[in-house]
């Protein structure tokens, strides 16, 4: 319309009429055409009269000014949009064009579409609501299931088991939940087995010296030969006692966790002073103790510790040697380790006990052990105390007979203090 309008050189309203004619129909809803200083010259609208009055539309205001201007507003169910353009001629602005559409169809075709995403918006708002009550249901039943089984176990049900299934968090929680009950269970079966083995070790002394004070009271004139016999008697029940309270309570002090700070020990030294106060025990019981040992054999510990160690397997070996029988003990040092072997050509140890001899209380001839006044702990102290300071104690049957225990230590270079 700007085109058929440019080759005039002044706007009037035959002019407008007679250049407009020959413009296809644009099935516009107003077209309006303003000289320059804004009457209007042409109006398609039939009613209203605007010819040769003035409008002072914004479209039409910018266009005069040389401004192409647009607008589109939604209102009342339909699109209402309105632009216009400056009309020139040797660079002047001589007018504007001013088109105006009322289109409804395309406001119902967007009235439809917010109609339909109201209705997807409220289909999925209903899906999410649905699924979020199943899911919710289902975390929550799988989380009071979990609670349920820790308060089973809190109140000493270490045999009960969370059942949830599946490869999420909540499941993952459950299995290591299942697998702390495992654990608490073993504990709580090695606890009250402890127990019981302990207070069975403790009653049958205590059983005895009541026997025999019982007996020195009850019989009338006791000669001194037989009172003697039963105080002694009682004394080696008590010293049994003693040797009982005293490996428990160095398994409490081992199972607390609380050790000395270790430091650079010689382990050599250690070896010559339990072996020189074994050697008495030895020659009594007619078993030739021998060692062999090296030089710069240094771990981590205390001297206590590695006395307690050596000392234990030195006196089991001895005790269970038949007389005539013989121990060899050799230190020695290979692979950044510090070696200890003790081993003896007694009876030996039955395969199927083998597993089982670091258990505390276990005996592999429980009335063989208590004639020779073990307490059925000493070889677990070793056990507990070596693995403490990152070692390893193994059991096994020598070939020509009898056993051999073997310690392995993590090696300090450098050396350490006797």
């Amino acid at each position: 319309m700007v085109n058929s309008l440019s080759g005039l050189d002044r706007l009037t309203e035959e002019n407008v009429s007679a250049a407009m004619s020959v413009v296809e129909e644009t099935g516009l809803s107003r077209i309006l055409v303003t000289d320059n200083a804004g009457r209007v010259l042409y109006d398609t609208r039939e009613t209203g009269g605007a010819v040769g009055s003035y409008v002072l539309y914004t479209e039409i205001v910018q266009a005069l000014l040389g401004e192409d201007a647009s607008s589109c507003t939604y209102q009342g169910a339909a699109f209402r949009s309105r632009a216009s353009s400056p009309v020139l001629y040797q660079n002047q602005i001589i007018g504007a064009v001013y088109a105006y559409e009322y289109d409804t169809d395309q406001a119902a075709l967007l009235a439809g579409l917010q109609g339909n995403l109201l209705r997807l918006s409220g289909v999925i708002a209903l899906v999410v609501l649905v699924l979020s009550l199943i899911l919710s249901k289902t975390l929550t039943r799988r989380i009071g299931l979990l609670l349920n089984a820790i308060q089973q176990v809190r109140e000493g049900s270490y045999s009960h088991r969370a059942d949830i299934r599946g490869g999420d968090e909540i499941a993952q929680i459950g299995h290591e939940f299942n697998s702390l009950t495992d654990r608490l269970q073993i504990t709580e079966t090695a606890r009250r087995r402890f127990v019981s083995d302990a207070s069975h070790e403790l009653k049958t002394p205590l059983a005895a010296i009541r026997l025999l004070s019982d007996s020195i009271l009850q019989t009338d004139n006791i000669d001194l030969e037989t009172t003697k016999e039963f105080v002694s008697d009682i004394e080696q029940e008590a010293e049994r006692l003693s040797r009982i309270t005293e490996d428990l309570l160095r398994l409490t002090r081992l199972d607390s966790g609380v050790l000395e700070a270790p430091m650079p020990v010689d382990v050599l030294p250690v070896l010559e002073q339990v072996l020189r106060m074994m050697n008495l025990v030895a020659q009594e019981k007619e078993v030739d103790l021998t060692y062999s040992a090296a030089e710069d054999c240094a771990v981590l510990g205390t001297r206590d510790e590695i006395h307690q160690v050596i000392y234990n397997l030195v006196d089991n070996a001895v005790k269970y040697t038949g007389s005539g029988g013989a121990v060899q003990v050799a230190l020695g040092r290979a692979a950044g380790e510090v070696i200890l072997t003790v081993a003896d050509n007694g009876a030996g140890i039955p395969e199927a006990d083998l597993p089982r001899i670091f258990e505390r209380f276990y005996r592999v001839d429980k009335a063989r052990s208590r004639a020779a006044g073990g307490t059925g702990l000493g070889l677990s102290i070793v056990n507990d105390t070596v693995k403490r300071r990152g070692g390893v104690v193994e059991a096994a049957n020598r070939p020509g007979g009898g056993a051999v225990f073997t310690v392995r230590w993590p090696r300090l270079e450098g050396g350490g203090n006797g």
